[in-house]
């Protein structure tokens, strides 16, 4: 795959959009690609362009739904340079969010009205430090995604919410099995956008990969790079942990598409395929 950051792109094929998965629900990502004897100019998605890229020689885009975006049936239009339009319809499904009874560490005070009321705010706080960074203008990668540690092992799924008690928060990422210090890997070439420790998300580092696609990665015991780093596919940027939130070691891993976070798991079927 090659990746370019040109709104143009030249194909020469049947006119058809393409959209995977093609039943997608609240809080999947989808990969649309577009073929047509004409250049694509944009794909929008409710009247909203989104940013194109070559993939596999056809002129792609990501969209990422809200886990709380409206179900239903919404329009993708592609534009062509002869002054043609492809419409399709995609639909989008509910996703049936599961409720898991779920304890606050000891080091953060335990499950206590307190420290529910501590969670909240802190949690508020972290997220918000998370939203509005630089992303870059093009894609960094050229090649399919690949997953973050070794063993892919899925100990939490995407999409669930853990109840404290008085607090739900819902879990928007992915959790591998990672026993303490286990390498921790970029998921692909990009550019460190930020590196921090928070009392909620630990050691955390979060990489640019263009277009407003980033990885997190968190719960960290140690990181090897520094903010405005490239790291290439592949690369050890850090080592599992069980800073912050978390009651023992694991990698979290979370995909955002322009500010929203998707399900990891459905956005590396993308490469797999």
């Amino acid at each position: 795959m090659q990746a370019i950051a040109a709104i143009a792109i030249l194909v020469a094929t049947s006119t058809a959009v393409h959209i995977y998965p093609a039943a997608p629900i609240q809080g999947d990502p989808i990969m649309i690609t577009v073929e047509a004897t004409s250049t694509v100019k944009s794909i929008a998605f409710g009247g909203k362009p989104l940013a194109l890229f070559s993939y596999q020689g056809l002129p792609t885009a990501f969209y990422g739904f809200d886990i709380n975006k409206k179900s239903g049936t919404y329009m993708i239009v592609a534009k062509l340079a002869d002054g043609a339009s492809i419409q399709k319809p995609i639909t989008i499904g509910e996703r049936k969010k599961a409720e898991v009874a779920f304890t606050i560490p000891a080091k953060l005070g335990g499950t206590t009205p307190a420290a529910e009321t501590t969670l909240v705010s802190t949690l508020a706080a972290e997220n918000a430090s998370l939203l509005g960074l630089r992303t870059g203008a093009k894609a960094f990668w050229t090649s399919p995604f690949a997953f973050p540690v070794a063993d892919a092992t899925v100990t939490d799924p995407y999409g669930y919410s853990r109840d404290t008690g008085t607090v739900t928060v819902t879990h928007k990422g992915t959790d591998f099995h990672a026993p303490e210090g286990t390498p921790v890997l970029a998921a692909n070439r990009g550019v460190v956008r930020l590196v921090q420790e928070g009392r909620n998300y630990g050691k955390t580092i979060i990489v640019d990969h263009g277009l407003g696609l980033m990885t997190f990665y968190m719960h960290l015991s140690k990181i090897y790079v520094n903010q405005g780093e490239l790291v290439q596919q592949g690369q050890v940027i850090g080592l599992s942990g069980q800073t912050g939130y978390a009651e023992g070691p694991h990698l979290h891993f979370t995909v955002r598409m322009n500010e929203i976070s998707i399900d990891p798991m459905m956005f590396m079927g993308f490469f797999a395929r």
